[in-house]
C-alpha cells in the first residue's frame, strides 16, 4: 500500500456514457503494488482533490478506472485528456472473494457504475473457467444511454448475461425493469452459489434479499458498499458504517455483517 500519490499517466480514455469514462493509467514512475478485484485506489486530480475510485481492469502495471462525473474531482477526471497526469495511492480495501467461490456456481449483479468494480471480477472467471460452475451478469441502469460496457457484456455470461433499464428510450427493445426480476432467468443452485453485488444501497438490499428468499446462504453473499472516504487508511473516520471501516474492512463483505448495518443511512 501507497499512501502517497504516485504519479500516473492517463495513456487511453473511452466515454462510456454522457457523463462518464473509464480511464486507461500507467505509471510515470515505480507503479503500484497489484490490486485485487475489487479494491480501490485514492485519485488525486491536481489542484482540485482526490476520491476513491475502484479499479475496472488492472493489467501488468496499468490501472483503469470508470469514472461517473458528479462532484468536482470526478468531473476533473473525467475531463482529464490523454497525456495527462494523476496522483495515485493504494491499493486499498478488501477484494472480492474468488477464492471461497471456487466449484460453486456465480451470480454477478452490478446496478448502475456499480458493475465497474464487478469487471476485473468476471474477467479473472473467464480467465478461469474450470475452477467455477455457471456463470451469470445481470446489469441494470436508469435508461439504456447509462449501461456501461455494452460492447463487451455479452461475453461475460458464460452461462447468461442480461440487462435491464428502469426507464426506456422509444427504441429499446430490452428488459424494462428491476435487476432482481432478471434472477427468474438464471441459472444456478442456490445451495452451491457465490453472489457478487454492486450497486446503489436499496439494490443491493432487494437483490441480497431476493437471493436469500431463493435459497443462496448470506455468507455466500459479497457486497461492496461505499461511504464517504477521505483517509483510505481507517484513521478519520469519515466512511464508517457501525464497527467497520469500509476503506479498511471493506469495501467488500459479506451480506451476513452488511445486512444489519444497512439500515443506518449515510449523512
Amino acid at each position: 500500500m501507497t499512501l502517497t500519490p504516485v504519479p500516473y499517466r492517463l495513456v487511453d480514455r473511452r466515454d462510456e456514457t454522457h457523463d462518464t469514462a473509464t480511464l486507461v493509467l500507467e505509471p510515470a514512475e515505480a507503479a503500484l503494488s497489484p490490486f485485487a478485484p475489487g479494491q480501490f485506489a485514492m485519485v488525486y486530480a491536481f489542484g482540485v482533490g482526490e476520491i476513491p475510485v475502484s479499479v475496472s481492469r488492472a493489467v501488468d502495471d496499468r490501472l483503469t478506472h470508470t469514472v461517473r462525473a458528479v462532484g468536482a474531482v470526478s468531473r476533473a477526471l473525467c475531463e482529464l485528456s490523454v497525456g495527462g497526469s494523476v496522483g495515485v495511492r493504494g491499493p486499498f480495501g478488501t477484494h472480492w472473494d474468488l477464492a471461497a467461490a471456487r466449484g460453486h456456481d456465480l451470480l454477478v449483479i452490478g446496478g448502475g457504475i456499480g458493475i465497474a468494480p464487478l469487471r476485473p471480477l468476471v474477467h479473472a472467471v473467464l480467465a478461469e473457467p474450470q475452477a467455477y460452475g455457471r456463470l451469470n451478469v445481470l446489469a441494470g441502469a436508469r435508461t439504456p444511454g447509462d449501461l456501461l460496457y455494452q460492447d463487451e457484456f455479452p461475453s461475460w455470461g458464460r452461462t447468461f448475461a442480461a440487462v435491464t433499464v428502469d426507464r426506456p428510450s422509444p427504441e429499446w427493445t430490452g428488459r424494462v425493469g428491476v435487476v432482481t426480476a432478471l434472477l427468474g432467468e438464471a441459472r444456478f443452485t442456490p445451495a452451491e452459489t457465490t453472489a457478487f453485488v454492486c450497486g446503489p444501497e436499496v439494490m443491493i438490499r432487494a437483490t441480497a434479499r431476493a437471493l436469500i428468499h431463493r435459497g443462496v446462504r448470506p455468507d455466500h453473499i459479497q457486497v461492496s458498499l461505499e461511504r464517504n472516504m477521505r483517509c483510505a487508511t481507517g484513521h478519520c473516520g469519515h466512511c464508517q458504517l457501525g464497527p467497520l471501516l469500509l476503506c479498511r474492512d471493506g469495501p467488500v463483505v459479506g451480506y451476513d455483517r452488511a445486512e444489519p448495518l444497512l439500515t443506518v443511512r449515510e449523512l
